[in-house]
């Protein structure tokens, strides 16, 4: 069936008629000055209209006004986007090309245009643009080399730039130095299909030169080829859950009065103080502490009083230790101390600077009161040993000593 008029006298040519009737694609002829001529079924299907109400109709007429052509019908190599209204009201996205149909002369006399709907990729799109543009966490694009293509405004707020200073600027050039391998080493293995998303906690240094911690999910996004084209990048600021999370582990591994590590802490290090051992590193050395008379101290002046001495004798443990040695409290009025030595005498020399350390006048609260400390020491070279054998020894070792100290007293 053809679809056809010649409003102006001229005749669509008859070898132009079959290809349209069967083509899938919807396919129109029009004027040089915008009416249809000549409509196939698939046109019409995409429209919703009977091919004698768009025959002599102008194409503007179905067209959205905000996407109507001012200067009319023109030829196009490159497809337009537009509009169209069906005949129900609703509107569909399409892309369209035109181009000349010439006579023998090779004058123009007619256009070719062919249509393809696009609503759902076109509304994908607008539905891609509006959430990477109005996300509540930064949102980015980036090409294979790990520049940036395009930024949301979140991104650009975390980092204290604007769109204009970030596009084009490599990821690298805002990355904390001391984590660049990692986010390097990612995008590689996004590039060259290792996998196909990592998720990376790094940081990035703002435009103010501050630091701010980034949980960044990367995915690489494959194009016609099936290989990675370009990455799509999601980024949350996690500074306030890193310092919950420090917070939390300071919590676990330390003493809550004094900032010492605690016993599950202390555990930890004196198996790797044993580790070393094993390694050829010297002796380790154990060494405890108990305060002496702290339940007399907080019966005369409170257990407030009671906790700054504890707190005091802390912080006279860390001046008389090396840097290199942990120091921890085990709870009520015990310390202990662990670290490596070359020798026993140097253990015995440790242990002497403590007791020494902790037996004097301190002054807390404006109170004037002597520290009196029973020490203890155990050293070995045995990475075998366990913890509660080093521990026991050291006690022991701290009892004979008191007992000694007592009866020279005597």
């Amino acid at each position: 069936m053809s679809h056809s008029s010649s409003p102006g006298g001229d005749a669509v040519p008859s070898p132009w008629q079959p290809l349209f009737e069967q083509a899938a694609a919807a396919m129109a002829i029009i004027d040089l000055q915008g009416k249809y001529l000549h409509v196939n079924d698939a046109f019409c299907t995409m429209l919703g209209y009977r091919p004698e109400e768009l025959v002599g109709r102008d194409y503007r007429s179905v067209t959205h006004p905000d996407d109507i052509d001012a200067e009319g019908p023109i030829e196009s190599e490159v497809p337009l986007e537009k509009r169209y209204i069906r005949s129900d009201g609703s509107v569909i996205w399409v892309l369209v090309s035109r181009s000349f149909i010439r006579d023998a002369l090779g004058a123009p006399v007619y256009f070719l245009s062919q249509s393809q709907e696009i609503t759902s990729r076109r509304e994908a799109e607008l539905l891609w643009q509006r959430s990477f543009a109005n996300a509540p966490i930064g949102m980015a694009l980036l090409d294979l080399k790990g520049y940036w293509t395009e930024v949301n405004d979140t991104l650009c707020d975390m980092l204290g730039y604007t769109r204009e200073e970030m596009l084009g600027k490599h990821f690298s050039e805002v990355t904390f130095e001391d984590d660049d391998e990692r986010g390097r080493a990612a995008l590689e293995d996004l590039v060259n299909g290792v996998v196909e998303s990592v998720n990376i906690e790094k940081r990035y240094r703002r435009k103010d030169g501050h630091a701010i911690w980034m949980l960044i999910r990367a995915t690489a996004v494959p194009g016609a080829s099936g290989r990675p084209a370009f990455v799509v990048s999601q980024y949350d600021d996690i500074g306030e859950r890193r310092l919950a999370d420090a917070r939390l582990a300071q919590l676990a591994l330390h003493d809550p009065l004094t900032g010492l590590a605690n016993r599950t802490m202390l555990a930890d290090l004196m198996d790797l103080g044993l580790r070393r051992i094993a390694r050829g590193d010297g002796m380790l050395a154990v060494i405890v502490a108990d305060l002496d008379e702290l339940k007399p101290l907080n019966d005369q002046y409170g257990h407030l009083m009671g906790d700054k001495v504890i707190i005091a004798t802390a912080h006279e443990l860390q001046e008389a230790v090396p840097g290199g040695d942990a120091v921890a409290r085990l709870g009520g009025d015990e310390f202990v101390v662990v670290g490596l030595v070359e020798s026993a005498a140097e253990a015995a020399a440790l242990r002497d600077r403590i007791e020494q350390r902790l037996n004097r006048e301190v002054t807390v609260s404006g109170t004037t009161l002597r520290l009196r400390t029973s020490v203890g020491l155990a050293v070995t070279t045995d990475p075998h040993a366990t913890r509660d054998e080093l521990l026991h020894a050291a006690d022991q070792d701290m009892y004979e000593r008191k007992r000694r100290r007592g009866a020279a007293r005597d």
